[in-house]
């Protein structure tokens, strides 16, 4: 029996994408073999992945004068990437609104000076700070945020104005959960495995311009976005059933209506999960609701014992990895694209029975 994975990832697929996989597994269409198999330098995988391609431009509505590339590595290798690939005036503004905005803060510390606009360090990270505008470098490199941020379950409402400063934005946690007006930003990146597919590739969308010749600079060829641009991605042998899996992710993804119908469907399933948490007295959610992710709900009793109690006992129903972020404890429920609303259904009627039967503690 399949669980309701509540994993912030590796997340949960949709059941039907597995199983297309599965059908496909040994033989791909006619080609004789698995796409694990397949050489990436051969036509049948090539027509694999300039259909990912070609299915994420029409997704996402990237414009002409942008690139998609697909790198390993994870956000980890981008926070590298990015400052090693944009640094001209060797400065860089940023916004730390957890960990993985803070990682990417400290990695660029290595090549350049990089200034915290703002934080929400001093509430735990429990809401997205107020931007003023007039204190973001104008000669800075570039202006990186993480958009949804997985651990503490906050996301940007609204995105900062950058003027001719290239916005980098981590989107890892959030990416094809809802329309995105690219144009909007210089690069976004994100790691398969939360909506896109499973872990080991890395999308990168970068403007065109963004992409520069490095020269004979010590940054390594497969740390260079010209790399993979210049190469469609196939420099190297890139992590090929990854970006097959993506292709199935987006083929669905179209036959569910595109991003405004995941996004209507994302809203319901928050919904349901909040309302709760809101009129719950032993569930609290930490975030200030102008700032609440719709992928990833955070949630506490207050009581450490209670929370471990919570998560045994949920498990046994068939819903599962709903243990927050070792950091910071308590439950996360992560609800990307691929879980059913019967999931979200399940998992509060689940709490509404355990807050009755442990109201006492």
């Amino acid at each position: 029996m399949r669980v309701y994975n509540f994993s912030a990832g590796p997340a949960m697929l949709p059941e039907e994408v597995l199983k297309k996989a599965a059908a496909e597994l040994t033989e791909h269409g006619d080609s004789g073999q698995s796409v694990i198999e397949m050489s990436h330098r051969g036509k049948d995988y090539e027509a694999i992945h300039n259909e990912c391609i070609s299915l994420l431009r029409e997704t996402m509505e990237i414009p002409d004068n942008y690139k998609v590339l697909f790198i390993q590595g994870g956000g980890h290798m981008q926070f590298d990437m990015v400052p090693q690939n944009l640094k001209k005036n060797g400065k860089a503004d940023f916004v730390v609104t957890g960990q993985w905005a803070g990682k990417a803060q400290s990695e660029a510390k290595k090549y350049l000076e990089a200034n915290v606009i703002a934080s929400s360090k001093d509430k735990t990270f429990s809401y997205i700070p107020a931007l003023d505008s007039s204190e973001f470098d104008k000669d800075a490199d570039y202006f990186h945020i993480c958009q949804n941020n997985t651990i503490f379950g906050t996301r940007f409402s609204k995105l900062p104005e950058t003027g001719s400063v290239p916005l980098v934005s981590d989107m890892s946690s959030c990416i094809l959960s809802e329309p995105v007006d690219v144009s909007k930003f210089g690069i976004i990146y994100a790691c398969a495995q939360k909506n896109m597919g499973p872990s080991g590739v890395t999308v990168v969308i970068i403007r065109e311009d963004l992409i520069r010749d490095l020269g004979d600079s010590n940054v390594p060829a497969m740390q260079r976005y010209k790399t993979y641009a210049d190469n469609n991605s196939l420099y190297n042998t890139p992590p090929t059933f990854s970006i097959y899996m993506v292709k199935l992710v987006l083929e669905w993804i179209k036959s569910k209506g595109g991003l405004s119908e995941i996004k209507a469907y994302n809203e319901k399933k928050a919904a349901i999960l909040y309302d709760y948490l809101d009129s719950s007295k032993m569930f609290n959610n930490p975030v200030e609701k102008e700032y609440r992710s719709l992928m990833n709900v955070t949630f506490v009793t207050g009581n450490e014992e209670l929370d471990k109690k919570f998560i045994a006992e949920a498990k046994k129903e068939g819903l599962v990895t709903l243990g927050g972020h070792r950091s910071v404890g308590g439950m996360r429920a992560s609800i990307y694209n691929a879980m059913p609303i019967e999931g979200v259904q399940k998992l509060v009627d689940f709490m509404r029975k355990f807050e009755a039967e442990n109201s006492a503690m």
